[in-house]
């Protein structure tokens, strides 16, 4: 479910002290994009924001999630966005997020 090799990557790239910040901002913008996808039926936008959520939490290390919504992309811009579950897509940011939130004392600690 998480690349954690890759948040180790992306830790040592951006620093121990800027980390912190950086998931800060990362679960701030995919949060807004996951809200709007939760409370609207409006599918019109869908291909750009699985775009953003596929491009984001691949830099995470959110695997599973990124390749899901890498999915629902595909299918979405050759014009199947009401094909898309996102129930699943949703459901796997949930669990990604709360994986990667309970590890993240080991994260910063290494």
């Amino acid at each position: 479910m998480i690349d954690w090799n890759r948040i180790t990557e992306l830790r040592d790239e951006v620093g121990v002290e800027d980390f912190g910040e950086v998931v800060e901002l990362f679960l701030e913008e995919v949060d807004e994009v996951i809200e709007r996808l939760e409370t609207t039926r409006d599918r019109s936008k869908l291909e750009q924001d699985l775009h953003f959520l596929k491009g984001s939490s691949m830099n995470l290390g959110f695997a599973s999630f990124s390749s899901l919504c890498q999915t629902g992309e595909t299918a979405s811009a050759n014009g199947h966005s009401d094909a898309v579950d996102l129930t699943e897509i949703l459901a796997s940011y949930k669990a990604s997020r709360a994986e990667f939130t309970a590890k993240t004392d080991i994260i910063f600690s290494n």
